[in-house]
């Protein structure tokens, strides 16, 4: 056991993993056992090897300004790795708005430059940046500025 924990300390101190991504990896180390995948789970957690919020705010902010998601991706991604909402929510609230909306707004622009002379390229604008997370509401102001140009 303490061969596994040191494992997943040297793993800890080089990036961040959630309590579920810990878990999986204990329960595939150990073969199984579930007890000790959480016993195990529990003392990263304890030693702050391992801590939830920390984890959903560094992948939030990265995801909003390397990857250019949106809130409504980044949100997803986060509950399906089983953290609960109100570590989501905080997470979201350490995303800079304004640099996010400067980043969705020049993903557009780009896309737009391919679809300038397309007839549909209203529809393909909002579908695309639906797929990467943007909510209708950004994207219809978003829409409505560049039509009003």
């Amino acid at each position: 056991m303490n061969r596994i924990l040191d494992k997943f300390r040297r793993q800890c101190s080089r990036r961040e993993y959630c309590s579920s991504d810990i878990f999986k990896k204990a329960l595939k180390d150990l073969e199984g056992d579930v007890e000790k995948a959480s016993l195990a789970v529990q003392t990263l957690i304890e030693e702050k090897y391992v801590d939830d919020r920390r984890y959903a705010e560094a992948y939030a902010r990265e995801k909003s300004s390397i990857s250019g998601w949106g809130e409504v991706k980044i949100r997803y991604a986060l509950s399906a790795r089983g953290l609960p909402a109100e570590t989501i929510s905080a997470a979201l609230s350490a995303i800079d708005v304004r640099g996010a909306g400067l980043r969705m707004e020049k993903l557009l622009d780009n896309k737009y430059r391919t679809l300038k002379d397309d007839p549909q390229w209203k529809l393909k604008i909002i579908r695309f940046a639906l797929g990467r997370g943007y909510s209708y509401e950004q994207v219809q102001d978003y829409i409505s500025r560049l039509s009003s140009k």
